[in-house]
């Protein structure tokens, strides 16, 4: 068990929705209890560790990055999938390997495109990761015009607004249940422990023990993907 110290608490960002359950599970197992934030009357946004030696900040899954990044956080857990899209200085520090999704094309089943390339030079792809389907696009030479949707991208093939979409995949219930179908993938996304470099560099051991303890439960080691250009 991590007991409480006189040195400032440690501060976790965990993200709302699918990843918080697993979040606050593996924490608990390397000896950080922040399971008051899934008790359904919790309403507060800081919550202290049991030990009362950390505090998790319950944030949105894409501004886990940007706590930690700035230093408001010392460490964090976000989909891969954030990390790639917003590219913020952070450092890696594990492949927890909970939440697992696929960022993948998606078109509509009538539409005969089974592969990226199939689809029209300078059509439209809509989604929410437009940095991500750049990428992806450009590798492949392949000029689109990208329409960055913030809600149900599975709707840009079915208005007519976009011929494909980019978004991340799990079970693939939606697309089905919406008449569509993943053609290729861009990447497999989990969940990633992740960072501030200047808080790791300049600590004291605290941090480091909660790594190892992290990593002593199952996660797995994540190959730095630094900040892409």
């Amino acid at each position: 068990m991590i007991t409480a110290a006189s040195q400032p608490a440690i501060t976790v960002a965990l993200a709302k929705g699918a990843l918080l359950k697993d979040s606050v599970r593996r924490f608990a197992e390397a000896g950080l209890d922040f399971s008051a934030l899934l008790d359904p009357d919790n309403r507060l946004l800081m919550v202290p560790s049991a030990c009362g030696s950390a505090r998790a900040l319950l944030v949105r899954n894409a501004d886990v990055p940007v706590y930690v990044a700035y230093g408001q956080a010392q460490l964090g857990v976000v989909g891969y999938d954030v990390l790639r899209e917003h590219r913020l200085p952070v450092a890696q520090l594990l492949d927890l390997g909970f939440g697992g999704c696929r960022m993948a094309v998606a078109v509509q089943a009538s539409s005969g495109y089974r592969r990226s390339l199939d689809l029209p030079a300078h059509c439209r792809v809509a989604s929410k990761f437009t940095r991500c389907a750049q990428d992806y696009f450009e590798a492949l030479d392949l000029p689109v015009e990208l329409i960055h949707l913030t809600g149900s991208v599975e709707l840009g093939p079915l208005t007519g607004i976009s011929e494909a979409i980019v978004d991340l995949v799990a079970t693939g219930r939606t697309l089905r249940d919406n008449g569509l179908i993943a053609i290729e993938d861009l990447f497999h996304s989990t969940a990633r422990l992740i960072g501030h470099p200047l808080a790791l560099r300049i600590d004291s051991g605290r941090l480091q023990a909660i790594v190892e303890r992290l990593g002593a439960v199952g996660a797995i080691a994540a190959a730095p993907v630094g900040r892409p250009s």
